[in-house]
């Protein structure tokens, strides 16, 4: 499977609802500028830190599976901002919710970010994955903004 997966890429691109999981809420990390980007850009960003309580004027959650039950049907696309061995019990977090209410569609692993075994998972559930790419760029190389 290509790390470069155009397909998937143009379905993430195409959402709207966003779950951030290791969204910061320092203005110097990439999620935080990537989540901006998005943002500005008309996406609805969902944070997913435990750590923190809101960013960019967005609550924050401490999970996926702490999500209000009418916002884990909305999350089209998580987007991930975690070390590679950090990845699995997300990419669970998004099956089961995949499983529950048939979204979210893609998982999208940032730049340096690469776990097959996640992938797997997800691909299993259904869910496209993308990995070691960054949505902020692909955003704005295919849709010029």
């Amino acid at each position: 499977m290509s790390l470069d997966n155009e397909q998937a890429i143009s379905k993430a691109l195409q959402s709207k609802t966003i779950a951030v999981v290791g969204l910061s809420n320092s203005p110097e990390r990439p999620s935080y500028d990537v989540a901006n980007y998005l943002k500005s850009h008309g996406y609805r960003i969902v944070p997913i830190n435990p750590t923190i309580d809101e960013v960019l004027g967005e609550k924050s959650y401490k999970s996926l599976l702490d999500l209000p039950d009418q916002l884990k049907s909305e999350i089209e696309v998580v987007d991930i901002f975690r070390r590679p061995e950090d990845i699995p019990p997300i990419v669970e977090q998004a099956a089961e919710l995949r499983k529950r209410y048939n979204h979210p569609n893609v998982v999208w692993m940032q730049l340096g970010i690469v776990n097959e075994d996640a992938a797997e998972t997800a691909r299993s559930a259904g869910m496209d994955v993308v990995m070691d790419r960054c949505m902020k760029i692909e955003h704005a190389r295919r849709l010029g903004r």
